[in-house]
């Protein structure tokens, strides 16, 4: 089950980097993730109110799952969305987002006192250098500017914060009311950034409104729910190194796709990334310090 978590959770999000690119072709970011997350509430409040969902109990609790949230979609797709719209390369953002499982066991280990063995530290650094080599033909850092760079460190930030963060606050919530709340807090957010910044225009189209529902059904609702899920079965090194497959798997997309055939480069990398999280995955456990 937890494999077949992991394997849906890679595809959707490997795939949404195409729909993102197509999804900005034809709105900004912000006014594209106010219309994102305004779609994704349509499609849940029918469903949360047919099924009687769990909702949290107490205010705190409400407050840590709308952290959580403003932390993985706002701050996160905030940030990467703005950078790519200034300039910055896909591949420039995928490399710098595909370090959060380094970022992530750093934190663990210096923060929260988990000791991951020299195994796991491996798999990690192989499996950033084979993403590195997966997206190195996107690496143009010509367009880098500093708000750029800015957008994506801080949406890395945002989605290591958001992991480790639900995991501490809110492990047993429902993940459907999870999800509407999150929605929520996040679409009052970006909706005046959208209308300040933006004046929410946007260009109606077929492509923008398939973008969309794949983003919000298929990764935001289905996807980020398979991760939390695992996030609770397993320990957040272990979870977050699936964060390296995404890359790969959006260049077996964009080879289905629109025929774009990767390279010798490329392909190694592939190898090297699952390695990578071969190793980290199936090392055996490591123990806390504390013990």
């Amino acid at each position: 089950m937890n494999a077949l978590l992991a394997w849906y959770f890679v595809a959707v999000w490997g795939v949404g980097y195409i729909a993102t690119k197509i999804g900005l072709q034809h709105a900004p970011p912000f006014t594209f993730l106010s219309l994102r997350f305004a779609f994704g509430l349509l499609c849940l409040a029918p469903v949360v109110l047919l099924l009687r969902v769990r909702w949290p109990a107490t205010a705190p609790e409400w407050g840590h799952l709308a952290v959580a949230g403003l932390l993985m979609h706002a701050v996160q797709l905030g940030g990467t969305h703005y950078a790519q719209h200034l300039g910055m390369s896909a591949g420039v953002v995928a490399i710098i987002l595909a370090s959060q499982p380094l970022v992530t066991a750093v934190v663990l280990a210096g923060l929260l006192r988990e000791r991951i063995v020299f195994g796991q530290w491996l798999g990690i650094a192989l499996g950033l250098c084979g993403v590195a080599l997966v997206v190195w033909h996107k690496i143009d850092v010509r367009e880098v500017t500093l708000a750029s760079l800015a957008g994506t460190l801080v949406g890395l930030a945002g989605i290591t914060a958001a992991t480790l963060y639900q995991k501490r606050f809110s492990p047993k919530a429902d993940l459907r009311a999870a999800a509407v709340i999150q929605f929520a807090a996040t679409l009052a957010v970006v909706t005046p950034l959208a209308l300040a910044v933006e004046g929410f225009a946007f260009t109606p189209s077929w492509a923008l409104l398939g973008a969309i529902a794949f983003l919000v059904i298929l990764a935001s609702i289905l996807g980020v729910s398979a991760f939390n899920l695992l996030m609770r079965r397993g320990e957040s090194a272990r979870v977050t190194s699936i964060m390296y497959l995404p890359p790969v798997f959006a260049v077996v997309a964009e080879l289905a796709v629109f025929r774009v055939v990767p390279t010798l480069v490329t392909m190694v990398g592939m190898v090297v990334t699952c390695i990578g999280v071969a190793m980290t995955v199936w090392t055996p456990r490591w123990k806390s310090s504390t013990s």
